[in-house]
């Protein structure tokens, strides 16, 4: 008996027994649908945060102040305040650093005739614009020139303007807001860019460090230092120069530890695609539970149906049929209700991963891999769960099989 006989039989006795030969299948759709859709959220989960991450700036490094060390107890990263206006100097721009810009925020109310808004402010310098990559929608950033004469300008992200006028396309120009009582010229309108996750700069307005200094915070020291090196693959040597001019310019002897800390962006994102990816493995193999679930009910399906075929086993051995063909048939019947539970989970699990990722407001992405692998794996778990059944059906003895009742 040639191989598509055995299909064409193996199919014909499937169709004889279609309600369970369905609910047979059911076990591999939704193992291979909740595969399929818990690694698109995961590979989506990955993109978004790699997403944001970037988003934060173009390859960003931040330096923020030390941790506190009080009777052995080690506070926070930032708990004590040790960066000020003149280490941004002793930070080189040239051919490693694009980019220095200092940082100090606070939060503030907001106030606009009869509007009012609390939102971040954030105090800093012209190089901002270049370090986050701000892209300004109307009128300007601010510039040199606002930060050495202390000028009380600022630029509104468009929440901003929502949670002040009610409508983000009022034009606000020109006029004058006050900021915990202290009024300022709005001169710029940041382009909507949407939460990065960590802060939505959309709800956040941008002041001259000088200013918000001495205007709103009555603090000289920064929250933290933001550095843009030149290209992704010297951001190591960026690192190691920002080090060494703080270390000299805080006096820190060799072999002391360093009163800041400085974060390479390419660590963080490393370091946040692996959890996630980790993540994604754990969803996947939790799913991966129900293909095993399946296969063990293909395998108890298909060995009813020897027991049920028993007479027909018999009858077909007894006019030529050999063992290998008895095993082959049982085993195509096996790898087809495992293929077609396949193909047709994946379609229910790309459907699904995408529902789920509207319902949840996230993209989700669908690897060709992973459905390569969700698909070969059913189709072997056709195979590994039909062995057993169509080796019993090709080993029965053709006169014992006649006389089965």
């Amino acid at each position: 008996m040639n191989l598509f006989e055995s299909i064409r039989i193996s199919l014909r006795a499937l169709q004889a027994n279609k309600l369970r030969s369905a609910l047979t299948m059911l076990g591999m759709i939704i193992g291979v649908a909740a595969v399929i859709a818990m690694v698109g959220i995961g590979n989506g989960a990955t993109a978004s945060i790699t997403s944001q991450i970037q988003g934060l700036g173009s390859n960003l490094l931040t330096v923020s102040p030390g941790q506190s060390n009080s009777g052995g107890v080690r506070g926070g990263a930032g708990s004590i305040t040790t960066l000020v206006i003149t280490d941004v100097d002793k930070i080189q721009v040239g051919t490693v650093i694009k980019a220095v810009a200092p940082v100090s925020s606070t939060n503030a109310q907001v106030v606009l005739g009869s509007g009012n808004t609390s939102t971040s402010i954030t105090g800093t310098t012209q190089d901002y614009e270049i370090i986050k990559n701000v892209s300004i929608a109307s009128g300007r950033f601010i510039t040199k020139a606002d930060v050495d004469s202390n000028a009380r300008v600022a630029v509104l992200g468009p929440t901003v303007i929502t949670n002040l006028m009610g409508d983000v396309n009022a034009n606000l120009i020109g006029k004058s807001i006050k900021i915990n009582n202290v009024p300022f010229q709005v001169i710029g309108v940041t382009t909507a860019t949407g939460s990065t996750g960590f802060q939505s700069s959309d709800d956040m307005i941008t002041a001259p460090i000088t200013t918000v200094q001495e205007r709103l915070t009555g603090k000289k020291t920064l929250r933290s230092i933001l550095v843009s090196a030149s290209s992704e693959t010297l951001m190591q040597t960026a690192q190691d120069e920002i080090t060494v001019a703080l270390e000299q310019a805080h006096k820190i002897q060799a072999g002391k530890a360093d009163d800041f800390t400085v974060q390479n962006q390419a660590d963080t994102l490393a370091a946040m695609t692996g959890v996630t990816q980790t993540l994604t493995m754990l969803l996947g193999g939790i799913a991966g539970i129900s293909l095993l679930v399946g296969g063990i009910g293909i395998m108890n399906i298909m060995l009813v149906s020897v027991t049920e075929r028993t007479r027909e086993i018999g009858i077909r051995k007894a006019i030529g049929a050999k063992s290998k063909d008895i095993l082959l048939q049982f085993l195509i019947e096996a790898v087809v209700l495992s293929v077609l539970g396949g193909g047709i989970g994946i379609a229910l699990g790309t459907v699904g991963s995408s529902i789920i990722g509207t319902a949840l407001k996230m993209s989700t992405s669908i690897s060709p891999i992973s459905v390569i692998v969700a698909f070969g794996f059913s189709a072997a778990i056709g195979v590994v769960f039909g062995v057993f059944p169509a080796k019993k059906a090709a080993a029965m003895d053709p006169i014992d099989a006649l006389r089965y009742e």
